[in-house]
């Protein structure tokens, strides 16, 4: 149940390639917000310089903007919570850190990384809980001088509450946290650097953020969150606690997290091969959540119609790669066919054609288009259906040529040649017919009979229909085509 406005968040680092499990996520927090008439903010986190660059983040925004992920508040849009950057946004985490160490929700910590390790082993030896042990929640200040004293520098620690913390997650239902299994966490590096730990909470409860729709790998942090929440609360930083979603992992093979490391999982692959983004966001949406029992093919204005998150699945979701190029051919067939023709283009100039860009002929492209919208998975595969129109030569495919020139072929070329030399060129029945008639002559069906002509004009034993793209090609090209394979028959 939501009450009131709805604010979310896609909050992205810009690392690398964008991950389709990032754009599910970023999906998912869109269509919630569209669905409940609310607020996106895109913010930014790119505190770590070590890995955050300025081509990820272009290439981040780029990526949103093609697949028509837009957001209400952020970069280049602008908002009340400027900036959007989190590396823009140091003074305020500074400031919020001071606070909470000021009331007494947050102290030093002067463990060396040898001493945490080594009481780590003594906990895991006893059958204890790892994680810290609070040495350092009570000190003294002659304690902390005494550190200092020696050297030490300190970070900063989120003193972490001693009862359960318990909350209802939006997708799995209420769960319970104890205390054993939550210990103090930092929050401030020990150069001063903010962490994640802190940031992320802070700048969600200064932006109002009212519901976090999140990867399930962050769902241990939540209750530290929750706790700092409180913090923040009592500090009259933050008004109330989001409500908390955990999206179920996106799995690849071997039922392993899809990484980034798979191949599969970047959305480059998917833009650089013509998938449609209304497609691939259809079938992301899939990972995890049903539009219907009976129904896998969908607008995105049909899925912010019925995405609740409470319909969202908890158990991992399978990556199926022919699945999404299926749900992508659907779609391809779903665009009208000047839309087609248009989203088809850039794979028909350079760098993807492998002609000259002045042999491309628009008005050939629109008149083959209707019958190549049937045969497309993704949009790059328009290349080689429609190769043999705009390149002076077919490329012959000689599994295609062994496979349609059988004995007798040569015969069978000269009678067809013939008899489409005296066809109506503006009527690919009339095509149809001519080849049909060379067929029986040689008492073969059409469907033998056309295999050596379509091998001659196109290259290729499957194609776009032999017919209409015979019309479309044009008598003088289509003829001097099997001219030069009769030739090359010996005939």
């Amino acid at each position: 149940m939501v009450n009131g406005p709805v604010r979310v968040r896609f909050c992205p680092s810009p690392t690398g390639n964008p991950h389709v499990g990032l754009v599910r996520t970023a999906l998912f927090n869109w269509a919630f917000a569209r669905h409940h008439q609310g607020t996106l903010v895109l913010r930014i986190e790119d505190t770590d310089a070590a890995r955050d660059s300025e081509e990820s983040y272009e290439q981040l925004l780029d990526s949103l903007r093609w697949l028509g992920l837009d957001w209400d508040e952020g970069p280049e849009v602008g908002g009340p919570h400027a900036p959007y950057r989190q590396s823009q946004r140091m003074d305020v985490y500074a400031d919020v850190a001071a606070k909470l160490r000021e009331a007494g929700h947050a102290y030093p910590c002067y463990c060396t990384t040898e001493e945490l390790d080594a009481r780590r082993e003594a906990a895991r030896a006893a059958g204890k809980p790892s994680g810290y042990d609070g040495h350092c929640r009570d000190l003294t200040e002659d304690q902390r001088t005494a550190y200092e004293a020696e050297g030490r520098t300190a970070i900063i620690r989120f003193r972490m509450p001693d009862e359960p913390i318990t909350f209802t997650d939006l997708v799995r239902g209420e769960l319970t946290f104890t205390p054993e299994n939550v210990p103090d966490y930092g929050i401030v590096r020990a150069n001063g650097a903010p962490l994640y730990t802190l940031v992320n909470p802070v700048d969600d409860a200064l932006m109002g953020i009212t519901h976090v729709l999140r990867g399930e790998d962050l769902l241990s942090s939540t209750p530290r969150q929750i706790a700092l929440y409180r913090a923040l609360i009592g500090l009259g930083l933050a008004e109330a606690i989001p409500d908390f979603g955990h999206l179920p992992y996106v799995m690849g093979e071997g039922n392993k997290k899809l990484s980034k490391r798979d191949p599969q999982s970047s959305l480059n692959l998917y833009r650089e091969r013509g998938f449609l983004p209304e497609g691939l966001l259809n079938y992301l949406s899939l990972l995890g959540w049903f539009f219907s029992a009976d129904q896998d093919v969908f607008s995105l204005a049909e899925m912010v119609a019925a995405f609740e998150i409470s319909d969202v699945n908890a158990n991992p979701a399978r990556f199926d790669l022919k699945k999404a190029e299926s749900i992508n051919a659907d779609h391809i067939r779903l665009l009208d066919a000047k839309t087609f023709a248009e989203r088809c283009e850039p794979w028909l100039r350079a760098p993807h054609a492998p002609w000259a860009p002045e042999d491309f002929d628009r008005a050939v492209w629109e008149a083959i288009a209707p019958y190549a919208q049937t045969r497309l998975t993704v949009l790059s595969d328009i290349t080689a259906n429609v190769d043999f129109l705009f390149l002076k030569e077919p490329v012959q495919d000689e599994a295609s040529w062994q496979k349609a020139m059988k004995e007798g072929s040569d015969a069978l070329l000269r009678t067809a040649r013939a008899k489409l030399a005296d066809a109506d060129w503006t009527s690919p029945e009339a095509l149809k017919e001519a080849v049909l008639a060379a067929g029986e002559e040689h008492g073969l069906k059409l469907g033998k009979a056309q295999a050596p002509v379509r091998v001659a004009v196109t290259g290729r034993t499957v194609g776009l229909p032999l017919f209409e793209s015979l019309e479309v090609l044009g008598k003088d090209r289509a003829l001097a085509r099997i001219d030069a394979a009769l030739s090359k028959l010996g005939g």
